[in-house]
C-alpha cells in the first residue's frame, strides 16, 4: 500500500527544513498543503520554500496561481489527489507539508459534494464585496442560511463568500449540503504533528517576522497593494501593511500586528489539528536529535 507522509504544525516551527530532510531520506517529492504559497510571488510573506530548497526536493503546488486567480479546498483535494495517483507510480511513500487545516483535511478526509460557482455568479459577488464590502453579502447568508450565518467567522471574507455563492448556486442553503462524512483512500495516511513549547515557538514567529522583513517584505506587500481587495491577499502580513500604507498606523505598529496575528494564527493552528487523534506528535523543544528517524520509523512496512 502507498502511504501518505503527512508534516503538520503552527506557523513557525520548522516544518520546510524538517520536511526537506525526511523527503530527501525517502527520495520523494513533497506536496504542499499551504493556501497562500500556491501563488506567484507572495514568497516571503508566505515563507515559501527558496529556489535552492526546491533544487534539492521537487516541490508541487508551490507558486503555480497568479493571486487573481479563484482556488479553494475542494479544487485542491482533487488536484492534489490527481497529483498523488501520478507520483505513487514511482514512489511508495509521498510527503506532503503545510499548515492549512483545510488543504490538509479535504486530502486526508475529503470535502462535502458542492457546486461548482459560475463564474458570472463569483463576479458579482466579488464586485459586491469591492464596492460595499462584507456587510451586505453577510445579510444575505443571514437570510438565505441562518444556521451557517450563526456558526462562520462573520470577519472571514473567504468563508462568508464562498458561503452565499454556494446558497445561490445550489439553491439550498450550504450547512444542508455540509455532510461532513470522511471518504476513502486508496493509500495509507501517516500523520506528525511538529510542535514546540509556546514560548519557544513564539520567539521563532517573531524572529522570522523580522527576517521577512529585512527580506523585502514591505516592498513585496507594497506590489500587491492596487490589487489588495483580493482574497489571496487577505493574508497575515500583507493586510497589516496595507494599512500602513493607507496611512493608519506605523510601520512599527505593523510589523508589531504582524507579529501578534501570527502568533494568533499559530494558536489556531494548533487548536485544530490537536483535534486529530491520529497526530504522532514531536516536540522539538525537547529534542531534535532522531526526529528523521522517529517518522521513518513511524511508516508501515
Amino acid at each position: 500500500m502507498n502511504i501518505l507522509l503527512v508534516l503538520l504544525g503552527p506557523t513557525g516551527v520548522g516544518k520546510t527544513e524538517w520536511s526537506l530532510n525526511v523527503a530527501e531520506k525517502l527520495n520523494s517529492p513533497i506536496l504542499s498543503a499551504d493556501s497562500r504559497q500556491i501563488y506567484k510571488g507572495m514568497s516571503i510573506c508566505t515563507a515559501a520554500p527558496t529556489q535552492a530548497q526546491m533544487q534539492r526536493v521537487p516541490h508541487y503546488f508551490v507558486e503555480i496561481l497568479s493571486p487573481e486567480d479563484y482556488y479553494s479546498a475542494s479544487i485542491y483535494e482533487q488536484e492534489a489527489l490527481g497529483m498523488l495517483r501520478k507520483l505513487f507510480k514511482d514512489h511508495r511513500v509521498i510527503v506532503m507539508t503545510g499548515g492549512s487545516m483545510m488543504y490538509i483535511d479535504a486530502v486526508c478526509n475529503g470535502i462535502d459534494d458542492i457546486p461548482t460557482i459560475d463564474s458570472s455568479l463569483r463576479k458579482d459577488i466579488q464586485e459586491l464585496y469591492k464596492k460595499e464590502g462584507l456587510d451586505p453579502i453577510r445579510q444575505q447568508l443571514k437570510i438565505l442560511d441562518p444556521q451557517f450565518y450563526s456558526e462562520v467567522d462573520l470577519k472571514n471574507p473567504k468563508r462568508v463568500i464562498h458561503a452565499l455563492e454556494v446558497c445561490l448556486m445550489a439553491g439550498k442553503p450550504y450547512s444542508s449540503l455540509r455532510t461532513n462524512s470522511k471518504k476513502e483512500r486508496p493509500f495509507d495516511i501517516v500523520k506528525v504533528g511538529f510542535n514546540m513549547d509556546r514560548e519557544q515557538l513564539y520567539d521563532r514567529i517573531n524572529r522570522r517576522v523580522d527576517n521577512m522583513v529585512e527580506e523585502g517584505l514591505i516592498e513585496e506587500a507594497r506590489s500587491f497593494y492596487p490589487i489588495r481587495h483580493l482574497n489571496s491577499l487577505n493574508t497575515v502580513g500583507y493586510k497589516e501593511l496595507f494599512e500602513y500604507f493607507d496611512g493608519r498606523c506605523t510601520l512599527d505598529f505593523a510589523i508589531d500586528k504582524i507579529k501578534q496575528h501570527s502568533r494568533n494564527y499559530a494558536r489556531k493552528q494548533i487548536t485544530w489539528f490537536k483535534k486529530d487523534k491520529d497526530i504522532n506528535w514531536i516536540n522539538l523543544s525537547n529534542s531534535e536529535d532522531m526526529v528523521v528517524e522517529r517518522i521513518l520509523n513511524l511508516l508501515p512496512q
